[in-house]
């Protein structure tokens, strides 16, 4: 009997203790938005396969994110493939929801007075019906979302980016658009505006065939530059996908070169693993 009361009664105290008081006995799961480091150059790839789509980036200090989308009987779903569509993986209820949330929550920004946040989306289906369904979708984030008008760009609080399949004639033809263009390499020397084509965005072994064992030939050490280089003269920012993306020390030399030729975001699944690379860089 005694023992049985005992027990009972400690575990309402470490149940109590943990309720009331998280960061004692049972530990906290989560830094606080505050406490979090916002990481500019941070992109997370295919971020909607994590435990928590978006929440764990957002965890990490991630200031950008990626997420596929399907049109399916008027509505759009998030997955990798058409098989992996679920009723409640949407792109409202994963991401624009959320972020709407914590925007309200931190006084207008994804993180306390932090940069603008990417949400790049990536067509998987039809060019044009999929982003009129999603042009609309995002019209009624416009209290969230950077607007692209006749008199100009108007910034909030995130950016949205379309990729994949990306109709670029419709979108250039719009007065208003709640979203962007992702170009490519082959885009690089374009004269859209960069309110148009605000990042170029590539396969990274298409280009180089470096993968960060050694050093880095000199060609294209250059050749990176270069691109960089031309593409921030128009404005435009910089992603390579496809970059080697498990833990080793080659990739981390291929990080720190594109760090060192201003590639503005890297590209990872390993979400904690270029956290931690990208804070041991500010702390040095």
């Amino acid at each position: 009997m005694t023992g049985n009361r005992w027990q009972s009664s400690g575990f309402v105290v470490f149940v109590f203790v943990c309720l009331v008081s998280p960061s004692l006995l049972c530990g906290r799961a989560f830094a606080s938005d505050t406490e979090i480091v916002p990481l500019s150059h941070a992109h997370a790839h295919n971020d909607y396969r994590h435990e928590r789509p978006l929440l764990d980036a957002l965890a990490h200090g991630f200031c950008s994110v990626e997420a596929d989308i399907f049109l399916v009987e008027g509505e759009l779903f998030v997955a990798h493939d058409r098989e992996e569509i679920r009723p409640e993986r949407t792109l409202r209820s994963l991401y624009l929801d959320p972020l709407r949330e914590r925007i309200k929550k931190n006084g207008g920004r994804v993180y306390p007075n932090g940069p603008e946040f990417i949400l790049l989306i990536d067509i998987k289906t039809e060019a044009v019906s999929t982003y009129k369904a999603l042009d609309n979708m995002l019209a009624e984030y416009r209290d969230i979302l950077t607007s692209f008008e006749r008199d100009g760009r108007k910034s909030r609080a995130v950016l949205a980016i379309i990729s994949g399949n990306r109709p670029f004639v419709f979108m250039k033809s719009q007065d208003v658009r709640y979203a962007a263009h992702d170009g490519r390499l082959t885009d690089l020397e374009s004269d859209a505006p960069a309110d148009l084509i605000p990042m170029i965005s590539d396969h990274w072994g298409r280009h180089f065939t470096w993968r960060g064992d050694g050093p880095m030939p000199a060609e294209e050490r250059i050749k990176l530059k270069a691109i960089v280089q031309t593409a921030h003269k128009k404005g435009r920012r910089v992603r390579f996908w496809a970059t080697p993306d498990q833990p080793s020390p080659a990739r981390e030399a291929l990080w720190r070169e594109l760090l060192s030729a201003h590639v503005d975001l890297l590209n990872t699944d390993d979400l904690k693993g270029l956290q931690q690379f990208l804070l041991s860089r500010r702390s040095k």
